[in-house]
């Protein structure tokens, strides 16, 4: 594969919108795309002055923040709207945690009562609750199979009747503390709470990124085979897992 061919992975609001090593996800995907024998770009998007940036993107992803760092991309988020619908429709692929999977829904109403619009990509709302959701959290994925990560949010999000959930939980909160649904999923858009970085415990979902973004921008339907002994997870994440399903199978007896 040439290296001459690019992928350009933005990163939206990296200023206020990245904690718990969120902007890990975005040095991952350039990481495996250098495996896979791509070049990748990796830029920034904190203004609608980046907007150029923003609509030429192969690869779109987005972090977490306080409600402090949503309010404050707010109406710049307004601005760019419309092209992200359009750039989703289009199967642009993204992945965005926490914060901003909130504002991918209709909206995200403060516990102070502020409420936050979204750009309604996803069919859901979030209520800012009393209760912090923390802890490791396992779900299951219909396409992705087990997906580990750390979840951290007091969000309550409820998905509208049609709208697919990312997977199912396994163990933890989920969307909004009931231990069910985790996620959502739209067009080639993924929303999650899950942080961890999340492509570094789950190279199956930076794969599927990757694909997604060589399907749009050249084509390419396959991935060439890599080593991925780098992308194993690490052995607690595995007793994670075994921890959760033996939790799985309890809830079920």
């Amino acid at each position: 594969m040439s290296k001459s061919k690019t992928i350009t992975v933005t990163q939206l609001y990296p200023d206020q919108m990245n904690i718990y090593g969120d902007n890990g996800n975005a040095q991952i995907l350039c990481y495996r795309l250098r495996q896979y024998g791509y070049k990748p770009v990796l830029q920034a998007y904190n203004s609608s002055a980046d907007h150029e940036k923003l609509i030429h993107s192969d690869l779109v992803v987005g972090g977490g923040g306080q409600d402090s760092g949503q309010r404050a991309i707010l109406s710049d988020l307004q601005l760019i709207k419309t092209d992200l619908l359009s750039m989703a429709a289009d199967k642009v692929p993204m992945l965005m945690i926490c914060g901003l999977y909130q504002l991918f829904g209709h909206y995200f109403q403060t516990k102070d009562g502020d409420k936050l619009d979204g750009i309604g990509l996803f069919d859901m709302v979030t209520i800012g609750g009393n209760k912090r959701l923390i802890g490791n959290a396992t779900i299951e994925s219909d396409d992705f199979g087990v997906l580990v990560g750390y979840e951290n949010h007091s969000g309550v999000t409820t998905l509208g009747d049609n709208q697919a959930a990312l997977g199912q939980v396994v163990m933890g909160y989920g969307n909004d503390g009931t231990g069910v649904s985790e996620g959502a999923r739209r067009y080639c858009v993924m929303g999650t709470y899950l942080h961890g970085p999340v492509l570094s415990k789950n190279p199956v979902l930076a794969d599927w990124l990757i694909q997604r973004s060589l399907e749009h921008r050249y084509g390419i339907t396959k991935l060439r085979p890599v080593d991925n002994q780098s992308a194993k997870r690490l052995t607690e994440l595995d007793k994670l897992i075994a921890q959760a399903r033996l939790a799985a199978e309890h809830r079920q007896q």
